[in-house]
C-alpha cells in the first residue's frame, strides 16, 4: 500500500467528511472513465460511479488492507459496471459471457479522430467482458495484472492471457477497412 493510499484510508476513517472530498479528488474522473468504458452510456456511467462512491464509504468499515486500496476501489466499480449492465440486458452480465450487448452511436458525423476513437470502442465491445475488463483496467488504467486479478477475482496468469488475446483482437479489428 502506498503511502497516497494510507493517508487516504486513515483521513476517511478520523474525519470521513475531508476523507471523501480526498476519495473523490483522487478518483472520481479515472473510476467514471472505467466504468464509462464499460456501459458505454453517460448517464449509466454516472449513476454507476456515485453508487461507486457510496459503497466505498459505506464500506470503509470491511477494507482489510489485503492488496491494494485502488484495486479495492476498482473492484466494487467494475461490480457497479456489471450491476448496471445487467439491469439495462434483463440477463445477468457475467465475466465469462460473450458480449456485454451495447452499441455505440453511429460515427457517421465524427471528425477522423473521434471515428477512430469509435472505432476502437467498437473493437473493444466485440471482446468478452473479461477481456474487455483486462484490456480497459491495463491499457486505460494502467494497472498491473496482480491488481486488475484482484479486481476481477482471477489470476495474473489469467488476466495477462485475456489482456494479449483482447490485443490481439483489438489489432486485427482494427486493420479491417470499414
Amino acid at each position: 500500500m502506498t503511502t497516497t493510499e494510507q493517508s487516504l484510508i486513515n483521513t476517511l476513517r478520523i474525519c470521513p467528511e475531508a476523507g471523501f472530498r480526498m476519495l473523490m479528488d483522487q478518483y472520481q474522473e479515472p473510476i467514471y472513465w472505467h466504468i464509462r468504458r464499460l456501459v458505454v452510456s453517460h448517464d449509466d456511467a454516472q449513476d454507476a460511479t456515485q453508487e461507486t462512491f457510496v459503497r466505498i464509504f459505506r464500506s470503509m468499515g470491511t477494507y482489510q488492507g489485503n492488496g491494494s486500496f485502488r484495486s479495492w476501489i476498482y473492484r466494487i466499480a467494475t461490480n457497479e459496471a456489471l450491476r448496471c449492465l445487467s439491469k439495462r440486458q434483463e440477463e445477468t452480465v457475467s465475466l465469462e459471457s460473450e458480449t456485454t450487448g451495447v452499441t455505440l452511436i453511429a460515427d457517421n458525423s465524427l471528425e477522423e479522430a473521434d471515428k477512430l476513437a469509435a472505432k476502437l470502442q467498437r473493437a473493444i465491445l466485440t471482446l468478452s467482458p473479461k477481456q474487455q475488463l483486462a484490456f480497459n483496467l491495463r491499457y486505460y488504467d494502467e494497472l498491473c495484472f496482480s491488481e486488475i486479478a484482484r479486481v476481477a477475482d482471477s489470476t495474473p496468469t489469467s488476466i495477462r492471457q485475456s489482456y494479449h488475446v483482447a490485443k490481439e483482437k483489438i489489432i486485427k479489428y482494427m486493420n479491417q477497412n470499414d
